[in-house]
């Protein structure tokens, strides 16, 4: 991802790829894996239908590209797509912009390549070797951290270091799904007096986040530099990091989440690549007065120009009440990309800095994206002040956490005068009672 990028218009002559608040306009041209009769198949977003890149190549469409480009475009996931050269993935880019542009030769017979979306089974846009998610806003960390250690909410490594644990690939699903209320230890009311208790979560949240898709490694033992961090990123998709806060909160000392955190995590099945987000590149966020600047290995001149992007993301909630009485999903938080202490680049970087290998696929998460304001805040654990505030919803019904039933939306777009709109479609899951808990 470069600073400089080509402006967003141009119309398709699908006619639905042309509505001016549509997520998929010819200027995005997002991949996703489609479960079709044949196998599963990378798919285009375009307006509201999806192109088939098997198909296209079946019939000739794709003739004339290098040919590791074709056979990527035949895989049953992007990960080939995300392990070829750059400049290689561009050149397709630009060809499924000539075929799918208004006034291009013989459109018709390409109607036939489309599928309408509403008819399309999603999967996981690629087969996921290693998940990471960071703690990459500042204010997420900073409200977080005032609940629980109010006169000491950031840690000192934090504007030094960009925090992030390992997740569980196992437990990644694309949207739409239905995730199900995790068991494990958690305090009882008795608090730490009392020993813990086993069962159901009573503080299941969500985290609203981008995922980070690595494009092309690094051999063990050797880094990737913040200079050509941006090289390494394929394309961006939503994330809902699913979080029970009640075993969180009484497992991570001393060595971080694990069950409070690895039993789901919903991706959005479009990944929008970094080449057609090139014209929403902004500065990051200025950091503070008296703040660190970061070390020399997380230090570049492009990323202070343009490692930030100017991506707007939302959480919303429908309840099962909410959806029988015909009430709308009411919108949670609305937050911005850029406020983010830490950029994309900087997280990537840090990841490969001590040798560790990356690969075509690597999912990197941000962490939850919460900004400075009220209603920027991208947990409920931060929205409801872990549950001492409920949230009221329209319907009359009140929410500490989430209970069984509900179902979380996130939405994101990027939009700037000039350039145009693009989005990501929706990241979507419901909650589902827990199983009865195992038995000796």
């Amino acid at each position: 991802m470069s600073g400089a990028g080509a402006s967003g218009d141009g119309a398709a002559w699908l006619p639905s790829a042309n509505q001016l608040a549509g997520d998929f306009p010819l200027a995005n041209l997002p991949y996703g894996i489609v479960a079709g009769a044949s196998g599963p198949g990378i798919g285009v977003a375009i307006g509201d239908q999806i192109f088939d890149l098997r198909a296209a190549l079946a019939a000739g469409e794709l003739a004339g590209l290098p040919e590791a480009v074709r056979a990527a475009c035949a895989a049953p996931t992007l990960n080939p797509l995300m392990g070829l050269p750059g400049g290689w993935r561009s050149e397709l880019r630009q060809r499924l912009r000539s075929l799918l542009a208004a006034g291009a030769p013989h459109a018709d017979r390409r109607e036939q390549l489309l599928t309408p979306q509403e008819n399309a089974r999603m999967l996981l846009p690629a087969e996921v070797g290693d998940y990471t998610d960071f703690y990459a806003s500042c204010d997420h960390a900073t409200n977080v951290g005032s609940l629980f250690r109010p006169d000491n909410p950031l840690l000192p490594n934090y504007k030094y270091v960009p925090v992030g644990y390992h997740g569980r690939t196992s437990s990644l699903g694309a949207s739409p799904e239905e995730v199900r209320r995790p068991c494990g230890q958690r305090l009882g009311a008795k608090g730490e007096a009392a020993p813990p208790e086993f069962g159901p979560s009573r503080q299941l949240d969500y985290e609203l986040e981008v995922g980070v898709f690595v494009a092309g490694g690094n051999p063990r033992g050797t880094a990737i530099s913040i200079a050509e961090a941006d090289e390494h990123i394929f394309g961006l998709c939503l994330l809902n990091d699913w979080s029970a806060r009640d075993i969180q909160r009484w497992e991570y000392q001393p060595l971080g989440p694990f069950l409070g955190k690895n039993f789901a995590t919903t991706i959005s099945p479009w990944v929008v690549t970094a080449e057609a987000l090139e014209p929403f590149r902004c500065p990051p966020r200025p950091r503070p007065a008296g703040d660190p600047a970061p070390l020399a290995y997380l230090d570049h001149a492009a990323n202070r120009a343009h490692g930030g992007l100017d991506m707007t993301v939302e959480a919303y909630l429908a309840t099962a009440a909410m959806r029988e009485q015909g009430f709308a999903p009411v919108r949670l938080s609305r937050a911005n990309l850029q406020v983010l202490y830490w950029t994309m680049a900087q997280m990537l970087a840090h990841h490969a800095s001590n040798g560790c290998p990356l690969r075509s696929g690597d999912l990197l998460g941000t962490g939850t994206i919460s900004g400075p304001g009220p209603g920027e805040r991208g947990c409920l654990l931060e929205i409801t002040l872990a549950g001492r505030q409920p949230l009221a919803l329209p319907n009359g019904e009140s929410r500490k956490f989430l209970e069984d039933g509900d179902e979380v939306l996130f939405r994101a777009f990027c939009e700037r005068p000039g350039v145009g709109r693009l989005g990501w479609g929706e990241c979507r899951g419901v909650i589902l009672p827990a199983h009865a808990p195992a038995s000796a």
